[in-house]
């Protein structure tokens, strides 16, 4: 990626991050992917399989496998692999329960698939104490502690992962940081490094998906569809990928094609997330019954993700509070309960995502005075989101400060017009009222 040495000074937290040159990280939110590339990423997965079929006690092998199911799990989506996952981390660390850091990474790594960040932070400390030169482990401790909102800590982990190890993971969480910071530039000039030390092709269609997101998310369509779409070429099929056009075509007014492309990814990859967005677009569209159909799959996936034992995540909350009292009754349940999920949420993820949702939910609530410490504490880096923007505009306006809500609206829609079928409109629409 970086083929020189680049020294960047940071201005939040009086940090410097020294970015250098080079094997991606497994992001913490990875989608699904098609099921060509799930077929040639099982190669080295059924060669571990094999090599602990014929020799049981090899406790490297078995971490290495544990490992491999983890990352798998976190691009297919595929909860079986989780199980797997921690049985082969299980055996390897019984076959060899001391100084085992590579199981102890793996393990930290399936801690924060799962969302249990605390875990995932002991293990990867863990995983450092016994060998702390493995970047991989500061991987996990850096991924825990940005989910608990320890970004003091965090930042100077990425760091050291880029001093050790400067490659495509290392680079990834590098842009990830430059973008909590609010700094654009620099979170896209380290993603692109993460796509030249991209080892293979669903690798470099993860860091072509979030140059993608970083142009969409600052309103530049154009760069974002060349990297969605260079992405495809690299990952036919990718059903992010796909949705990043589809966002593009109802932006520049096709929401024909938009909505039908949503359908296809659904049919072949049916996420709540992808129902619950083209509810949102459907909606929008003045199609409000078959929009109904769409939020009611959403409720339904996310309830049995729930009785399968997941959290909530910022997605559920958000859909929860979105879709006011009325829905939440269709379920036999109230604003409480998404209430009460986003104290959860918070409770686990007390970082920037958390704190939103939190907030956003409190306001729901009636809540604005204490929404706002909340929607204060998720743009306390300087990140550029819209959507938190909009959130904390529509808390200020409920506390009566109209100049402050109209500069918070207004810089969501400088920022990405189109950043939400459901809530752009509703931001014009609360300008207009302010």
């Amino acid at each position: 990626m970086r083929r020189v040495v680049v020294l960047i000074a940071v201005s939040v937290l009086g940090l410097a991050l020294v970015v250098t040159a080079g094997a991606l990280l497994a992001p913490w939110d990875r989608a699904p992917v098609s099921q060509a590339s799930l077929t040639r990423d099982t190669g080295p997965i059924a060669a571990a399989e094999r090599r602990v079929e014929r020799v049981p006690d090899d406790w490297k092998t078995w971490a290495e496998l544990g490992t491999a199911y983890v990352e798998r799990a976190r691009t297919t989506g595929e909860a079986a692999d989780y199980v797997r996952a921690r049985v082969a981390l299980d055996r390897s660390q019984k076959i060899h329960p001391r100084d085992n850091a590579i199981a102890l990474t793996g393990q930290g790594a399936l801690a924060a698939a799962l969302h249990d960040f605390p875990a995932a932070l002991r293990q990867g400390r863990a995983a450092l104490a016994v060998d702390p030169y493995r970047a991989a482990a500061l991987g996990v401790v850096a991924d825990a502690l940005i989910e608990l909102g320890r970004y003091e800590e965090a930042f100077p982990a990425i760091q050291r992962m880029v001093d050790l190890r400067p490659d495509a993971s290392s680079y990834a969480r590098a842009s990830y940081a430059w973008e909590l910071r609010g700094d654009i530039g620099r979170a896209t000039d380290a993603m692109r490094r993460a796509l030249d030390a991209a080892p293979n092709a669903a690798d470099g269609a993860f860091a072509r998906l979030h140059l993608g997101q970083l142009a969409a998310d600052n309103g530049d369509l154009d760069t974002a569809a060349t990297e969605f779409t260079e992405g495809l070429r690299l990952l036919p099929g990718h059903p992010p990928l796909r949705l990043g056009l589809a966002r593009i075509r109802a932006a520049r007014g096709d929401t024909a094609g938009a909505i039908a492309e949503f359908r296809a990814v659904l049919a072949a990859s049916p996420r709540p997330v992808y129902a619950a967005e083209l509810g949102d677009l459907l909606t929008a569209a003045g199609r409000g019954d078959e929009a109904a159909k769409e939020y009611d799959r959403a409720r339904q996936g996310w309830a049995g993700e729930a009785l399968s034992g997941a959290p909530p995540d910022p997605d559920t909350v958000l859909f929860a509070v979105d879709q006011g009292e009325a829905g939440q009754k269709a379920a036999g349940q109230g604003r409480s309960v998404a209430l009460d999920a986003a104290r959860r949420l918070y409770a686990r993820q007390p970082g920037i995502a958390g704190a939103d949702a939190l907030g956003w939910a409190l306001r729901a609530a009636g809540r604005p005075a204490e929404a706002l410490r909340y929607a204060d504490q998720a743009l306390k880096l300087g990140t550029r989101s819209a959507l938190s923007h909009y959130h904390r505009g529509l808390i200020l306006a409920d506390l009566g400060r109209r100049d402050a809500a109209r500069a918070d609206l207004t810089a969501a829609l400088r920022l990405n017009p189109h950043f939400s079928f459901r809530h752009a409109p509703e931001a014009r629409a609360a300008l207009a009222r302010l």
